[in-house]
């Protein structure tokens, strides 16, 4: 089935049996097909497939498949849990076909190989479950999600790398807590649901140029309803509650906010009296207990981008006095030296892009003892890394937990000393 084809023919469709490689990052395992590399979904290392093209042609350096037989199957590999996910199906989950302590394995690999490539740093990285959920199988987790709406109304979730929405009667991997929203039409092209562990619920539906006017996005669903209700939600971590918009940034595992929280702690290891700056500081999770840890002699600054988030931040910060929410750019802050002249700790938590070599830079300038860095891509943190090391930090200890059971998508803590 390797048969050389002409470099203008489109290869959709085309099946091909394949001896699957390592995972990659992004949900995906590595194969090769006439001298080009194909990347293939609902599959594991070590099995042989009969895989379907599903993005490419013959010219193209690499091509994107979904396994749509298993010839071979690996250990590991499980009775899917969900009736809409695999090849053509819903794209919300990666990883329904494997065994969960085998996807926190995937999972490592992937950290390990980011870190390898892209920082030149060999480490062992072990993946664990959120906090408390060792037992757990993997599903009724996710606080938040955002379906999308199909032409008739209906909600659902895209098929991966499409707009094509799959409808959903129920999804096995949300928090049965969730308001009930799957039941009704619809007039958006998103709608946002949201339980919170303080017990609110939210429901938020949306157009494509934000709100929609004909739709109460700021109530609550009772019963196929809409009643009154908050526009925000509470969250409970420790003995702390935190009030955050209903559309604004909250960790969407019910143990990942304390699973962070314990971590960073251990990893900034900070002092009473010692100055910390917390960048995008969110809602001020990190910030309140940070404050807690250096005292009334120190002081904790958050800062964050979203306008939303920082005026969450002073609400739920407003019993620390050593804590102070700065609200901006962080790139644009620390260049014009905002943040101070000098830090003790820096704790940033990031989304996919990462810091990038100008935020690097600018943190570095503060010269902390220590920075303690959370992200939720692989590849992003390896890179920063790499521009840490080129300013004079090393890489010390990384945790990283699966706080998404079922997805590709890894939560690392890494801790970055200074060298003296």
């Amino acid at each position: 089935m390797s048969t050389p084809v002409e470099d203008t023919q489109d290869l959709t469709g085309s099946r091909v049996e394949l001896e699957i490689g390592p995972v990659a990052h992004g949900g995906h395992c590595v194969a090769r097909w006439d001298g080009r590399v194909v990347f293939v979904r609902h599959t594991l290392p070590g099995e042989r497939v009969v895989a379907e093209i599903t993005e490419g042609g013959a010219g193209d350096r690499f091509l994107r498949a979904d396994a749509v037989e298993v010839l071979t199957a690996a250990p590991g590999r499980v009775a899917s849990r969900c009736p809409v996910s695999g090849p053509g199906g819903c794209g919300g989950c990666d990883f329904q076909h494997v065994d969960l302590a085998v996807q926190r394995e995937l999972l490592g690999a992937v950290v390990e190989e980011q870190l390898s490539r892209l920082a030149r740093i060999d480490r062992r990285v072990v993946v664990r479950p959120p906090l408390g959920d060792e037992d757990a199988d993997g599903l009724d987790w996710r606080t938040r999600v955002t379906f999308a709406t199909g032409s008739d109304g209906s909600l659902g979730l895209r098929k991966h790398r499409s707009h094509e929405v799959v409808p959903l009667d129920a999804c096995p991997i949300a928090s049965p807590e969730l308001p009930d929203v799957l039941s009704l039409p619809w007039p958006a092209s998103r709608v946002l649901a949201v339980a919170g562990s303080g017990g609110d619920r939210f429901v938020g539906a949306y157009d494509v140029t934000g709100d929609l006017p004909s739709v109460e996005t700021d109530g609550l669903m009772a019963d196929g309803r809409r009643v009154s209700g908050r526009a925000w939600v509470r969250e409970r971590v420790r003995d702390r509650e935190f009030r955050v918009g209903g559309s604004g940034f909250w960790q969407v595992h019910p143990r990942s906010a304390e699973t962070l929280v314990d971590a960073v702690l251990r990893a900034a290891d900070v002092r009473p009296g010692e100055r910390v700056a917390d960048l995008y500081a969110g809602v001020g999770l990190f910030t309140a207990f940070l404050a807690e840890a250096v005292g009334p002699e120190g002081t904790v600054l958050s800062v964050e981008g979203d306008a939303r988030g920082s005026r969450d931040a002073k609400r739920n910060l407003h019993d620390l006095p050593q804590a102070a929410v700065l609200h901006g750019d962080v790139e644009q802050l620390l260049r014009r030296g905002d943040v101070g002249e000098r830090c003790d700790v820096v704790v940033l938590d990031l989304l996919r892009t990462g810091a990038r070599a100008k935020v690097v830079r600018a943190i570095a300038a503060l010269r902390p003892r220590r920075v303690v860095y959370v992200a939720d891509a692989a590849a992003a943190l390896a890179r920063d890394v790499a521009t840490f090391a080129s300013e004079g930090y090393d890489l010390g200890e990384v945790e990283a937990y699966a706080l998404f059971p079922m997805t590709h998508h890894v939560e690392c803590v890494a801790v970055l000393d200074r060298r003296s």
